[in-house]
């Protein structure tokens, strides 16, 4: 009796921290929206997510170049590291002698106990020159025609490039790790399958296995997405935080997560300025819970495929 008691009142304490921990996101959600229902109410919501013009001064609150500036970064950034990451997960799952198992899978995890903080001090001391001394006059003589890759409007090398490539690095060891363990999940019987039928390995890593773990390295992505798409610190230090709408990967940028950081808690005095840093906080949290939920409903298609 006393161990039905105990296997009861386990079940029933993980269940209600299992509920608890999705009612944290529903607590989240409303304390935000309740802080933020003040402009809310006297905008209009196209006018905050449309407008251009950030003047708090003058009442004026777009959000749409932080908007941008978000996704400019953070596509930028999965855009370089997802290719990367899987080619290295591939490799550390089905190529890499365990020696070089043993050495570099602790050097990758160790990436993702560094401080955001030192990743940016490394991009304004190392990726925000490089930018600027050599990949900007590189991409000028060879492709200075094309606006998306023009310096033109911003030399320094404070950018979306910049803010891009720190990001990258930031969800590498994430995204490779859990790539990594998915493609080690894939039964033997299926790479021995298909290296009996005469294919060679790499046919056999492209054909068979990343089909088979397709859901998983879909579902290492949208991690390494949540992960990006609000990250703060570094990407403040790089970003070069200018309100406009980049038009190329060299123009400065002002994510909406720099904006709250850097002017919240001050010029609080100013009307509706509080509620206006909720609401990008808000509409943060809606655009990762949307993409999340998208992101599972992609995944059970694909497992049902399957």
């Amino acid at each position: 009796r006393w161990r039905r008691f105990l296997d009861s009142a386990g079940e029933t304490a993980m269940g209600w921290l299992a509920v608890g921990a999705a009612l944290l996101m529903v607590a989240i959600g409303t304390a935000l929206l309740i802080r933020a229902w003040p402009i809310l109410r006297s905008h209009p919501l196209k006018e905050l997510l449309l407008g251009r013009t950030w003047h708090p001064l003058q009442g004026a609150f777009g959000f749409w170049p932080f908007i941008v500036g978000t996704l400019w970064v953070t596509a930028l950034a999965m855009a370089i590291a997802v290719p990367l990451c899987t080619l290295c997960a591939i490799y550390l799952a089905e190529y890499a002698p365990s020696a070089v198992q043993r050495a570099v899978k602790p050097l990758i995890d160790l990436l993702a106990g560094i401080p955001s903080v030192v990743y940016g001090l490394w991009g304004v001391l190392a990726v925000v020159p490089l930018i600027r001394e050599h990949v900007g006059p590189w991409m000028d003589r060879h492709l200075g025609h094309v606006a998306f890759f023009s310096t033109a409007a911003n030399p320094t090398g404070y950018g979306v490039l910049a803010g891009g490539i720190i990001l990258a690095v930031m969800v590498f060891p994430i995204i490779v790790s859990v790539m990594e363990e998915v493609l080690r999940s894939v039964p033997d019987g299926l790479r021995e399958a298909a290296l009996a039928l005469g294919v060679t390995r790499w046919i056999m890593v492209r054909k068979v296995l990343l089909r088979r773990a397709l859901p998983g390295v879909i579902a290492a992505i949208v991690l390494g997405f949540s992960r990006a798409f609000g990250e703060t610190m570094a990407v403040l230090m790089v970003v070069g935080n200018v309100p406009q709408v980049p038009l190329s990967i060299f123009d400065a940028a002002y994510p909406l997560t720099a904006l709250i950081a850097n002017n919240y808690g001050e010029m609080m005095s100013v009307p509706l300025y509080d509620a206006a840093l909720m609401a990008a906080g808000l509409v943060l949290l809606l655009v990762v819970l949307v993409f999340n939920l998208l992101a599972q409903v992609i995944l059970r298609r694909m497992k049902k495929v399957a």
